[in-house]
């Protein structure tokens, strides 16, 4: 079991972490926890914990954390924070949070943005191609990321980036598709958001996370959000400014018949050239950009195209940008299931406990109220997606 330290107060939340932690500084909070930096006093390793405890009351967000570990655990890639641990609870019904001990990066791309640190064009060309690797790796194995944006790209001190925050993942298992949810301000960042998902597409696919890689690199460009919309009609308006009205037969293409209605109705706009507002960039910079953020997500690039291009040629070596292969349907049954907190939170036990085998297992086995007392699953069939990214807008 865990053999506690004295609890330590950090950004308003108590943590309860096991002795061999020691906490050294407050690295950042967010929406569903408090990240620490901490050193591993047994490998002496500095390493960054996160308490998720925000995604445990709520049958939605308990769900989210379980798909994000989840994700994480069967997920290994350069390019993707990996999971070093996750903190073994008192018991399965006792735990006050959910300790995710992971690698330490020293800062993440907003921070680096928003620095007086030069960025040279090399800098923008290395930071994209490893999104994209990272990215390619995903989409192999159908992962849907949903929520790209700087803050969710780590960063050390020799450039190296992982994508993290998982929290709006979604895994595209064969057979399915990933059906759109509303998206709030609440749980997705508006800026980084592709016109599908702001006009009610029913259906996300993979051109969802390029136009978000668009958008990181516009910024990367220019040092600041390219699209920093106030609410969902001006964040298509700074759309439309910038890329120009759509041609008619993407306009068509919108399913949604509001939508499609809201966006013909709009004054027509003309493209800005981009060489005026990313004055001085790499030419083939500005090829990809445009090529990332296409209006209709049927005319982005793929992946593979993105990793492709000119533009990142210094860095692309196909044989080492690697797709994932498909994660099994058996590891996300739970999606098909409408469950209590409790019963997630139980399957989240389950979770945390294959970071501890074999030496815990039969430990928790043969305790009489391990196996036990867990609430009973609950086997009704979802219909749709219904619980959807906007519950708590």
């Amino acid at each position: 079991m865990v053999v506690e330290a004295v609890p330590t107060r950090v950004l308003g939340t108590t943590f309860h972490m096991d002795r061999r932690y020691r906490i050294i500084d407050p690295v950042g909070s967010g929406a569903y926890g408090v990240v620490v930096s901490a050193e591993d006093t047994v490998t002496g390793r500095q390493v960054a914990i996160k308490k998720i405890e925000k995604g445990l009351d709520h049958p939605t967000l308990a769900k989210r954390t379980l798909r994000e570990l989840k994700i994480l655990r069967l997920i290994q890639h350069d390019n993707i924070i990996p999971i070093i641990t996750i903190q073994l609870p008192r018991s399965r019904e006792d735990f006050d949070g959910i300790y995710v001990v992971s690698e330490l990066m020293e800062s993440d791309l907003t921070s680096i943005i928003k620095s007086k640190q030069a960025l040279g064009d090399e800098h923008c060309q290395f930071f994209v191609y490893q999104i994209l690797r990272g990215l390619k790796f995903l989409h192999g194995s159908g992962v849907l990321h949903r929520d790209l944006k700087p803050r969710n790209l780590l960063v050390n001190s020799n450039c190296d980036l992982k994508i993290c925050d998982f929290g709006l993942a979604r895994v595209d298992l064969p057979g399915t598709k990933v059906k759109a949810a509303l998206m709030t301000d609440y749980v997705a960042t508006r800026w980084y958001r592709p016109p599908e998902a702001l006009l009610l597409y029913k259906k996300y696919t993979k051109a969802m996370d390029i136009w978000s890689v668009g958008c990181i690199l516009g910024e990367l460009l220019l040092r600041k959000p390219i699209l920093p919309g106030k609410d969902t009609e001006n964040q298509l308006e700074l759309i439309f400014n910038l890329l120009g009205t759509p041609e008619d037969e993407d306009v068509a293409a919108i399913p949604n018949t509001r939508s499609r209605r809201l966006v013909e109705r709009l004054p027509r706009k003309a493209p800005k050239d981009f060489r005026v507002i990313f004055k001085g960039a790499n030419p083939q910079g500005l090829d990809l950009l445009k090529k990332l953020l296409q209006f209709n997500p049927a005319k982005r690039l793929s992946v593979e195209e993105a990793l492709s291009h000119p533009y990142l040629s210094r860095y692309h070596f196909e044989a080492d940008e690697h797709a994932g292969k498909p994660l099994s349907a058996f590891d996300f049954l739970f999606e098909n299931e409408i469950l209590s907190v409790a019963a997630t939170k139980n399957l989240i036990f389950e979770e945390i406990l294959l970071y501890h085998f074999p030496a815990k297992l039969t430990e928790y086995e043969t305790s009489k109220n391990a196996f036990d007392t867990r609430p009973p699953p609950v086997v009704a069939r979802q219909e749709s997606d219904s619980e959807g990214d906007e519950e708590l807008g």
